[in-house]
């Protein structure tokens, strides 16, 4: 009776964990269509000769390419100053990429780039850290009924391809940070 009281159990919170993932894929589109939005609304200015007029008070072209100059840096700190509070808001869901293995199995509980929901954060763990705790869940040694239920259909490639993408985002966050 208990063991199908915890299979409910683990069945709810997978499904649960499927429309999170869900939720969270529309949150990334929605993040996407903005970079595009943005890419798509860049200002390019192009400067073209001004006139020669023989008045003293009009501006020389050393004079007119200065100030659009300065008109497109003003712009593109503006530009950049709206991205950067994009990206502040949403957080970081896109910081950068995961398999679609990892989005249905571990970002419930790990979050989307491994820094830990509920689960704990995965950020900076060895690949052969990883695969021994997945080969201990998947085994039963070590209790977690959540993981020991996810991983039970899992073979050791799709185990080792999860350590192997676990162990790359300590080298991806510090990619993202430094952008």
């Amino acid at each position: 009776m208990i063991r199908h009281l915890i299979a409910a159990i683990a069945t709810i919170l997978a499904l649960w964990a499927s429309y999170y993932m869900y939720t969270l894929d529309k949150q990334v589109h929605k993040l996407d269509e903005i970079h595009r939005i943005i890419k798509a609304s860049e200002i390019k200015v192009q400067l073209k000769k001004p006139a020669v007029v023989k008045e003293e008070t009009q501006p020389t072209a050393e004079e007119n390419a200065a100030a659009a100059e300065e008109a497109l840096k003003s712009k593109t700190k503006e530009l950049d100053k709206k991205l950067e509070a994009l990206k502040n808001k949403a957080g970081n869901l896109s910081a950068f990429k995961v398999s679609k293995l990892y989005k249905q199995n571990c970002s419930s509980c790990h979050g989307v780039n491994g820094r830990g929901i509920i689960g704990p954060n995965l950020v900076g763990k060895s690949k052969e850290y990883i695969l021994e705790q997945l080969k201990e869940f998947k085994s039963g040694k070590r209790r977690n009924y959540v993981m020991y239920g996810l991983l039970q259909k899992m073979d050791e490639e799709k185990l080792d391809q999860l350590a192997t993408e676990i162990s790359t985002f300590k080298e991806k966050w510090d990619k993202y940070n430094n952008q």
